[in-house]
């Protein structure tokens, strides 16, 4: 029947229990136990418990009906003589699927060899007066399962199940930080400068102190500071912001988690990432051998068995398309050898030199790896914050842990010379005035803070939606994102 007929069948159900006293939304239930724990029980126990109602099936003076909860379902049986006459009468006019309802009652068995509530008491919890889409056999229209993700968890198991994992995981990562000495920070979310990563920012405006602010791209920064200030292992999980283009891959919004080590450096971070995922694999039980769909749709097996292959960036590239891209100081002649090659990246007389060889790496590189890959050695345009390579001062001492096209991990021995930061900062300055948008801010607060001297440091950042998206065999960010940005209905 139309949504809208429903619901007035549905507001006379609700005015027809509260005639008859009931309380259509209670305070309170006390709840004792999940369905999952009440399907362990052993027939002829009894159990209080409450869910959502997602199936009734009326016979006359006996009903069956299932009940959801965040742990799963689990069938209940409702009988008239058990009941009372009246009061069975009464569940049959006022329930509807989606209602919430308390029951008390003993676990039998059917002669199907089903494990069911005898319900000997209910207690009606909540109404709904919306139906749900698709007769609750499972929410199929991705729009729908965006932006209203309560429907997708209510119909689809395997999203709540999803979701359940992402918290896990999250507090997994802690638990592995907290057995590893490091101690968890919080640093702010508006910055004056949007510095620590190559992206657009978002901009807004501070009403009290009329400023302009910058929703942070990255948590670097601050970090930092924190281990001028004495700090030696600290780790933040945290909102960053960009302002770019929205693909599979890529979200405004998304959840970040970066650590700093004093004394370390990138090659002890490869190590530490290892670690890590050995432990978050056995944590929470994941397979080893995971199916993964790469940028370009392929889909790809991909074996998480430690140790993985480190492979040079440099030697990378130019393997795949014949230049050494460490050999270039500025994008004009890298553009030229391109052309020359006849290798076309869009738009790229418009790049700077280290969005340039980042656009050429993904173009001849990227594509052909499996992974897991650390990929190591980067020019230095392409990281203003990492640490010169002491044998090649065009190098900077990198890593990305790439997954077949997706980058999941970067890391690298941090620069802690304040004179080297200074002129890098400029350096990118003068690339964002002539038009390269993603180029870093200078960031002279922070460059005060280094002249207070700060010891050997190795930095490390994750994606949580991304790597998630690939743990759980998902193709899109937004599939592991409760709420993630659409644009408003028209």
């Amino acid at each position: 029947m139309p949504e809208q007929k429903e619901e007035q069948i549905r507001l006379q159900k609700l005015k027809m229990a509260e005639e008859a006293g009931i309380e259509i939304y209670p305070e309170k239930f006390d709840k004792k136990m999940t369905l999952a724990e009440a399907f362990e029980l052993p027939e002829g126990e009894k159990t209080k418990t409450a869910g959502r109602l997602m199936m009734f099936r009326d016979m006359g003076k006996l009903a069956f009906g299932h009940l959801q909860d965040n742990t799963g379902r689990m069938q209940v049986a409702f009988k008239s003589d058990v009941l009372g006459g009246e009061n069975y009468k009464l569940l049959q006019k006022i329930i509807d699927l989606g209602d919430f309802l308390g029951i008390e009652g003993e676990i039998f068995v059917t002669h199907k060899g089903e494990k069911t509530i005898l319900v000997n008491q209910w207690t009606f919890l909540g109404k709904a007066l919306k139906p749900m889409p698709e007769k609750w056999h499972g929410l199929k229209d991705t729009e729908i399962m965006y932006r209203q993700r309560y429907l997708d968890l209510i119909s689809n198991r395997e999203t709540m199940e999803r979701f359940q994992l992402r918290g896990n995981f999250i507090r997994a990562i802690r638990e592995f930080y907290w057995q590893q000495g490091f101690e968890e920070v919080e640093t702010p979310t508006l910055l004056h400068k949007a510095t620590g990563a190559h992206a657009r920012p978002y901009i807004t405006h501070n009403n009290a102190h009329d400023i302009d602010v910058y929703l942070r791209i990255s948590h670097e920064l601050p970090l930092k500071e924190l281990i001028v200030g004495g700090f030696e292992k600290i780790f933040e999980i945290g909102k960053a912001f960009r302002n770019e283009g929205i693909d599979p891959s890529h979200l405004p919004e998304h959840t970040h988690l970066e650590h700093y080590c004093s004394y370390w450096n990138y090659e002890d971070n490869m190590a530490f990432t290892e670690k890590m995922f050995d432990h978050l694999f056995d944590t929470l039980k994941l397979p080893r051998q995971i199916s993964v769909t790469g940028k370009d749709g392929e889909k790809r097996e991909v074996d998480f068995t430690t140790p993985w292959q480190r492979i040079n960036f440099v030697d990378l590239i130019k393997k795949d398309c014949g230049l050494d891209v460490s050999q270039y100081s500025d994008a004009k002649k890298l553009i030229a050898d391109l052309k020359e090659n006849n290798i076309k990246i869009e738009d790229m007389e418009k790049m700077g030199l280290a969005t340039l060889i980042d656009n050429l790496y993904k173009k001849v590189s990227r594509p052909k790896i499996a992974g897991p890959v650390f990929l190591y050695n980067y020019p230095i345009e392409l990281q203003p914050l990492a640490r010169r390579n002491d044998e090649d001062p065009r190098i900077v001492d990198q890593f990305q842990l790439v997954v077949n096209g997706w980058e999941l991990v970067k890391a690298y021995s941090e620069l802690v010379d304040p004179i080297d930061q200074e002129n890098r900062f400029k350096d990118q300055a003068k690339l964002k005035k002539a038009g390269d948008q993603e180029a870093m801010e200078v960031d002279y607060e922070f460059v005060e803070a280094m002249k207070y001297g700060m010891p050997p440091i190795s930095g490390w950042g994750m994606g949580i939606d991304r790597t998630l998206t690939i743990l759980t065999g998902q193709e899109n960010l937004r599939d592991v994102v409760l709420f993630p940005l659409m644009k408003p209905k028209e």
